[in-house]
């Protein structure tokens, strides 16, 4: 006997959990599948953000730079310590901790909305009159819409499978149970970057190659030679322009052949070898050619700019679709196509999504970066001040980094904002908000700023624009 819904959510992320209770908010019937399961078997929704993503990493770089500023700067503020030490397993303990208060949250969160929920993997079994019937293990479900939200798993190199030991995901990565002597890293991205800033804050010797020539593309090329900077002064190793070799693992760890950008050949020797090299749209077991739903060539859900799918009442969000894999991306998309669903018009913009690299000096942008509005043949302003220059940084004794906005040279209106440095993920939400109301660079300098703050930074950038910062 099949249960009926409105909504059927396949995927318990970002994406997924919050398309089910905005589905449920707006009146509909709504049913949310996730197969995630905790240590005991239990269910664990939250998906790869919440379980080994977002939340576990952001736990570990915060025990990780607690642990850095008593080895290093506690002296500076007048604080001394006879003895120093790390316990990883307690560590780790915690971060399992953060990750099943959130587990625990979304659960809560079905509960007062209503939503009900299903511990298994969906799958879709056929389409019958007016929906789409979904198998969950033994049980059948059907549901008038479907959304589906099963998010991306980590890739692996050819022929290297992961097996969290020697060979880590980001799974790995967040459970290695004692710091390595050595440790590589395959990939500079926001992985990478991260889980390797947590093992060299706790005393790690960290080696990041990288495939691409230069460091974080995706960021504005000013910014990201700021950090890149800032992490070589740190100590995390990063080599650019490299093309792996052969990789071997062994009782002692793992080597790693690699040619540097100039052709010489190298090897890395290791004790364990974290592989970050992007992720692939995850639709195993979902068994979409049951209904005909159709995929592109990465494997993922071919969507429109609304997350329809070729199917009538088939939708997709999130890693699983198009545009960038980030957890906020998918919660956008989740609410908007619930509020498709009623019939409502839902709204992403896709240009305003902000990146964030949760990195000592943190990095955060949003919009255009310099070399794509010259790509792009716009004219514009720059201007940027320097955390050094900001009394609060100066007081929190993190000074690295600056905030930079780019505006059009005709009408001021801000293009983007790019913040490499202390708690950037949260002073880009001024811009994110600033460029949704089409906000000029003026609009952002002539706003009153509390002092002293970090914030203050953002303000004195805006004034850059037009040559006439006060503190710099």
């Amino acid at each position: 006997m099949s249960k009926n819904f409105d909504v059927i959510v396949i995927g318990g992320g970002p994406g997924g959990y919050i398309a089910a209770i905005r589905a449920a908010q707006l009146g509909f019937t709504t049913a949310c599948v996730d197969e995630w399961k905790n240590d005991k078997g239990g269910p664990a929704p939250g998906g790869t953000c919440t379980n080994v993503g977002c939340i576990p990493s952001k736990a570990l770089l915060q025990s990780s730079e607690h642990y850095e500023h008593a080895a290093k700067h506690f002296a500076e503020h007048g604080i001394g310590l006879k003895s120093l030490s790390i316990d990883v397993a307690k560590m780790v303990a915690r971060k399992d901790q953060v990750v099943k208060q959130n587990n625990d949250g979304i659960l809560y969160l079905f509960k007062k909305n209503k939503v009900s929920f299903f511990h298994g993997r969906g799958s879709f079994v056929k389409a019958v009159d007016g929906g789409y019937q979904i198998a969950v293990g033994d049980e059948l479900l059907t549901g008038k819409q479907v959304v589906v939200a099963t998010g991306s798993s980590a890739r692996a190199l050819p022929g290297l499978p992961f097996d969290e030991d020697k060979i880590l995901s980001n799974d790995g990565a967040l459970r290695i149970g004692a710091v390595p002597k050595k440790l590589g890293v395959i990939g500079a991205g926001v992985i990478g970057l991260e889980m390797g800033s947590v093992w060299r804050r706790l005393g790690a010797e960290v080696q990041v190659l990288e495939a691409l020539p230069a460091f974080l593309g995706a960021a504005d090329e000013q910014i990201a030679k700021e950090a890149q900077k800032a992490f070589a002064k740190q100590g995390l190793k990063v080599e650019l322009g490299v093309k792996i070799g052969e990789i071997k693992t062994g009782a002692k760890g793992v080597s790693v052949a690699y040619a540097d950008a100039k052709g010489a050949e190298k090897t890395l020797d290791v004790d364990k070898l974290i592989v970050s090299i992007g992720r692939v749209p995850n639709t195993t077991g979902l068994n979409p050619e049951a209904v005909g739903l159709k995929l592109d060539e990465r494997g993922a859900i071919v969507v429109d700019d609304e997350c329809r799918t070729n199917l009538p009442g088939v939708w997709a969000v999130g890693d699983v679709v198009r545009g960038p894999m980030l957890a906020h991306k998918a919660e956008e998309e989740g609410v908007a196509v619930a509020e498709r669903i009623a019939g409502q018009h839902g709204h992403v913009d896709f240009g305003l999504i902000p990146w964030v690299l949760y990195t000592s000096p943190e990095i955060a942008w949003v919009g255009k970066t310099e070399q794509q509005l010259k790509a792009e043949g716009r004219a514009y302003k720059a201007g940027t001040f320097p955390f050094m220059a900001n009394g609060r940084a100066r007081a929190l004794g993190d000074t690295t980094g600056m905030v930079k906005f780019l505006a059009d040279a005709a009408t001021d209106e801000i293009l983007g904002v790019h913040i490499v440095g202390p708690m950037a993920s949260e002073l880009i939400a001024e811009a994110c908000v600033a460029m949704a109301f089409k906000a000029s660079s003026e609009d952002i300098a002539r706003i009153c700023h509390a002092h002293p703050s970090l914030a203050e930074s953002v303000k004195e950038a805006a004034l850059a624009v037009d040559k006439r910062t006060l503190n710099f």
